[in-house]
């Protein structure tokens, strides 16, 4: 992917309103973004189909909203209090601050490490730093007020199983889905939405016997990476790569990461990983309470093992939107596009009037209103017709819709394609139809 795509699509986020740098008109705030009109709805378009997926079209998978703030026991029993660090090193030169890991990627034969920044090889020895966020709760601000804000979504999962257990009465193999906000206090976020201190996450948990592990670890690999494909990301730019013993995390007896090749390089987009039954032992050593499933049937009484695919809402957009990403030519001037998947695509449909005229944008706002209910719409008059479509090319918008002087008279109107560019003219009456069957062909 051309090192220069990234620029291009932080260009393109901002001037079409996807992303936009936060508190901008006071200089901005490091890492945070705020998502703009076309943003939130690709955002919830992500969400919405990772949500169908995983828990809509599946009878064995239930979900949950769980809270930002929880008991700080729950960190302690997990432990993040402990083990949540990344190892910090300071530049005395500069005073930029490096995780290790991006210091040591600089050592070399000609000695020890530099400053990515500044070069200086005058560096502190590494220390652990905490990634949690700790604030108050409560007026007074004293050691019995302390609590976090959560760094990911699966302990309110793992504190609820039981709860989930009695209401829902399913029986392993069965997950607890949820989407929500973390917080991680990271060392060097960057790379535009890709690593962030506030970011939204989509994460499962997957409860089965304890003999089955691997064989849903496998599963749920494979079924992950299938859904980036089927929502428009080409197979040649994912890989699913298995972490090597180093790398595993405490907790974990096999993880793989669904990777992206992004313009600096492969990088994560989600983990699968095989928690075995870490986390509801430790839950049940802390708390006191029994989090284990019996099987009345056959009278056993197990801790499920739990498959865990958790993903980044902004990683996976921002792999969507670079994957879409597309210059081509049309009528010898440049065109930028945004090759969607429909599912995804902020806007599913355009109503362009040929005109502004008051003969015209009656008709025009009539069909935009008859689209509404049933697909997300945009309406523009504004500039000329080869104008809009390229601003709704640059929004990822599969169809627009255009309304001629033709149309008082013969009531149809002409669909535009976004890839093809092909034109078909199409009776007022049988539009939605038809755009539901293009948007599902």
């Amino acid at each position: 992917m051309p090192a220069d795509r990234t620029e291009k699509l932080v260009n393109l986020a901002k001037r079409r309103g996807f992303v936009f740098p936060s508190s901008e008109i006071y200089g901005g705030f490091r890492s945070t973004w705020d998502y703009g009109p076309l943003g939130v709805l690709l955002k919830r378009n992500v969400m919405e189909a990772w949500w169908r997926a995983l828990v809509q079209e599946r009878d064995d998978i239930v979900g949950i909203d769980a809270a930002i703030l929880m008991a700080p026991r729950v960190w302690e029993a997990s432990g993040h209090l402990a083990t949540f660090t990344d190892p910090l090193v300071d530049c005395r030169n500069c005073k930029e601050r490096w995780r290790a890991d991006q210091i040591d990627a600089g050592a070399g034969p000609d000695g020890p490490a530099r400053c990515p920044k500044c070069g200086s090889k005058d560096l502190t020895d590494s220390r652990p730093f905490h990634l949690m966020f700790k604030t108050h709760v409560g007026p007074v601000e004293d050691e019995a007020s302390i609590a976090y804000l959560r760094p990911e979504t699966a302990q309110g999962i793992f504190v609820n199983f039981a709860n989930v257990l009695q209401a829902s009465r399913k029986k392993p193999p069965f997950g607890i889905a949820q989407q929500g906000k973390s917080f991680r206090n990271e060392i060097t976020p960057g790379n535009f939405i890709f690593r962030t201190r506030e970011f939204e996450q989509m994460e499962m948990e997957f409860f089965v016997p304890p003999d089955q592990g691997q064989r849903w670890f496998e599963y749920w690999c494979e079924e992950r990476l299938k859904w980036y494909v089927d929502l428009g990301i080409p197979k040649d730019q994912l890989r699913l790569r298995a972490h090597d013993a180093e790398e595993l995390s405490h907790y974990s007896a096999g993880t793989a990461d669904v990777e992206f090749e992004y313009p600096w390089g492969w990088g994560e987009l989600e983990g699968i990983a095989n928690r075995t039954d870490y986390d509801l032992t430790k839950h049940a050593e802390h708390s006191g309470e029994k989090l284990e499933y019996f099987d009345q049937a056959t009278g056993e009484r197990y801790v499920p093992h739990v498959i865990e695919p958790a993903a980044g809402v902004g990683r996976s957009m921002m792999a969507f939107l670079l994957a879409a990403y597309d210059e081509d030519e049309v009528g010898g001037e440049a065109r930028t596009v945004l090759r969607l998947n429909p599912r995804l695509a902020p806007y599913k449909v355009a109503v362009l009037p040929l005109s502004k005229k008051d003969a015209l944008t009656p008709t025009a706002r009539q069909v935009a209103a008859a689209l509404r209910p049933h697909f997300s719409t945009d309406y523009d008059e504004t500039q000329s017709i080869g104008r809009r479509y390229r601003r709704q090319d640059e929004a990822g918008t599969p169809f627009c819709v255009t309304v001629d002087f033709e149309s008082l008279d013969d009531q149809a109107v002409t669909i535009r394609d976004r890839d093809s560019l092909a034109q078909d003219r199409v009776p007022i009456d049988n539009l939605v139809t038809e755009i539901a069957a293009r948007l599902t062909a």
